[in-house]
């Protein structure tokens, strides 16, 4: 009978048998097994972690009031803010000194691509001074004036500011928008002068045209470079000196303002909060001041610059919230949370972001709608300044009526759909919100306001209903070498704008400031404005209200059917050029079909352009050779008799594709 004993005695006869062989040849023999102790040894995972892995908690009691700042970089795009931000971070040891070390605030993908700053982002830097130990909250903003919403927004949190200024280019348009956002703060600001490195950097220059212009003395410019590190620690020390501490009270209630949030897919809304009041710390209630709902934190933290979890956070510190939030819309920018059952005056929040411009959004396929709607919702949590509507389209189905700060805005919230949430959507072409007065009491009961306030150009109200039409006017700012000032005032002139201003800022460089109507700058304007100054000049605008304007609806009829989706809104002298654009895109982009398509631009019933495509033709005369010209007039009068019949029963239908190529953004 075969045992289990025996088949030991058999295994065992085997080795021995293999080994013997092995000898014989001079191999190695079989490996003896391991005994159970050794098994488990090397199968044991090793559970050992270093000190880096794990999250240090903080105590944020060391810090008190007096020796903590808060501060924000502003400047102009490309001056050097995010390099400054990263040296900052090493000389305190948040990060640690490699060359690698570029940009390490921009965390998007979308930031690093286009080497601009999108989000303002907190650090909490620790820094000793003078045998104290300092917290340091800083906060680097974004340059560009599309996103001067974040920079208003991060100035809520900040007792003071630094303004970056380039030693080589000199003050620009957004340098002087930013210090007077601060300036109306009333924030204490240190002007920084950057990148003394380069070749023809002229600091003495720019220390002038800060004086002029700021009315802020020459002595109080710290002059250093970013790249190399020359000079940084002095920003530090001006920080400590020259900023105040924030005025708050730690034994107050909790009273904390939400400033930025994000939405994470496992642990919900994680809310960047200032504390003007009173201590936060996990397992605390809180309610919001704008929902009523109460929630238990779950973690409390600084940025640091990743999340580095505390204790507790202290009234004047600036950290991150976790208190379990799991719709985006619990968590809204602007809103004040405090203790449960001890209730405080909410703070004034921020004013909300008007939108300047305007433009539809729908999924590429139908089938994609609500993954596309949760994906706006989650990316609108993070960036506030977004508008949502509902809209909808004959040709491109359900979608989305969004407004936005500008051009690039609109840009970097279509590419942040797309890698952040592999969105693919149609955008139609941008346009500004306008204003009709209605004219008759039956229209203003109807619409319950006199003033209407227009998004969408289908809407566009005819003008036997309206008094006058309103159109928006932006201020805008242009800093350029005095060079091209001819070429630029030509520029200005042909996009309807009205000169306010004109002064030297210093020997060879001209301030500008036009009032524009916002949709004669919204699409191209800045890309013709550098390409004329050869790069040098910039721009910057700020809204300035309504003004009445002769506006017309351009209809876009095929057959003789209006087209809705390419409705726009033009002012009266531009309106033939605009609609032979379109005209002419349409021509290129619509397939031929057997009849004759008649492309028309109309202002009301007037045609002001006209394009055909012209229809597929059969030869007819093939089978006649030679012959009486009489039988070939015959054969083509029946054509186009038959032509004629299949225009009036065909119906020309816009394909989709079609529709992306006229709708694209033409930029």
């Amino acid at each position: 009978m075969w045992t289990l004993a025996g088949q030991g005695c058999w295994r065992g006869r085997a080795l021995a048998a293999w080994a013997t062989r092995a000898a014989r040849r001079g191999l190695p023999g079989p490996r003896p097994a391991p005994t159970r102790g050794a098994a488990a040894e090397s199968k044991a995972p090793d559970r050992s972690y270093s000190s880096a892995d794990r999250k240090e908690t903080i105590d944020m009691s060391r810090f008190p009031v007096e020796n903590t700042r808060n501060f924000s970089i502003i400047a102009h795009v490309d001056h050097g803010k995010s390099t400054l931000a990263d040296r900052l971070l090493e000389l305190t040891g948040a990060i640690d000194k490699t060359k690698n070390n570029k940009q390490v605030l921009d965390k998007l993908q979308v930031e690093r691509e286009r080497g601009i700053t999108v989000k303002a982002q907190t650090a909490s830097l620790f820094y000793d001074y003078e045998g104290k130990q300092y917290l340091l909250n800083l906060i680097d903003t974004p340059g560009h004036v599309d996103f001067s919403y974040e920079v208003s927004r991060s100035l809520s949190a900040c007792q003071g500011v630094l303004l970056v200024v380039d030693a080589n280019e000199g003050i620009q348009a957004q340098t002087v928008a930013n210090f007077f956002l601060a300036f109306e703060a009333q924030l204490s600001v240190i002007p920084v002068i950057n990148k003394i490195d380069l070749k023809n950097a002229d600091p003495e220059r720019v220390e002038k045209q800060i004086e002029k212009v700021f009315d802020m003395p020459s002595d109080e410019c710290i002059k250093i470079s970013a790249k190399l590190g020359t000079n940084v620690e002095s920003v530090l020390q001006a920080v400590i000196k020259r900023i105040p501490p924030p005025k708050v009270h730690r034994k107050n209630p909790l009273r904390a303002l939400v400033f930025d949030s994000t939405f994470d897919q496992y642990r919900g809304v994680i809310a960047n909060v200032a504390l003007f009041d009173g201590v936060v710390s996990k397992g605390d209630k809180i309610v919001s001041a704008h929902t009523q709902k109460t929630y238990e934190v779950n973690e409390v933290g600084v940025l640091n610059p990743n999340e580095q979890p505390t204790h507790k956070l202290y009234a004047g510190q600036v950290g991150y919230l976790i208190a379990g939030m799991k719709d985006v819309t619990e968590a809204q920018i602007g809103d004040t949370l405090y203790l449960h059952k001890r209730p405080v005056e909410p703070l004034p929040g921020f004013k909300s972001a008007k939108p300047m411009v305007f433009a539809g959004m729908y999924p590429v396929d139908q089938s994609e709608y609500n993954n596309l709607k949760s994906a706006i919702e989650k990316l609108t949590l993070n960036d506030s300044s977004v508008t949502v509507h509902r809209d909808s389209s004959l040709a491109l189905g359900a979608g989305w009526r969004l407004g936005f700060l500008g051009l690039l805005h609109m840009e970097v919230f279509n590419q942040r759909l797309e890698q952040e949430y592999n969105a693919s959507v149609i955008l139609t072409t941008p346009t500004v919100p306008y204003k009709a007065v209605l004219s008759s009491a039956k229209l203003i009961k109807e619409y319950r306001e006199k003033e209407i306030t227009i998004i969408n150009p289908a809407q566009f109200p005819d003008k036997s209903k309206v008094t006058e039409y309103l159109e928006p006017i932006v201020l805008g700012t242009i800093i350029t070498p005095d060079e091209y000032t001819g070429k630029i005032i030509m520029l200005c002139q042909a996009r309807r704008a009205v000169q306010k201003n004109m002064m030297y800022i210093d020997q060879n460089r001209i301030m500008l400031k036009y009032l524009f109507p916002l949709n004669e700058i919204v699409v191209d304007f800045y890309d013709s404005l550098k390409s004329l100054s050869s790069g040098y000049a910039s721009f910057d605008y700020e809204d300035a209200g309504y003004q009445t304007a002769e506006l017309v609806k351009l209809d876009i009829l095929l057959n003789g059917n209006i087209v809705e989706e390419l409705v726009t809104v033009v002012h009266k002298d531009k309106a033939y050029a605009a609609g032979k654009a379109i005209c002419e895109r349409l021509k290129d982009s619509l397939p031929r079909q057997l009849f004759e398509i008649a492309i028309q631009a109309a202002l009301g019933s007037k045609i002001i352009a006209r394009e055909t495509v012209k229809a597929y033709r059969k030869n007819v005369l093939a089978k006649c050779y030679g012959g009486d010209i009489t039988r070939k007039m015959k054969l083509l009068k029946r054509q186009t008799e038959g032509k004629k019949k299949l225009r009036k029963v065909g119906n020309v239908e816009v394909p989709k594709d079609a529709f992306i190529k006229v709708l694209k953004t033409q930029i």
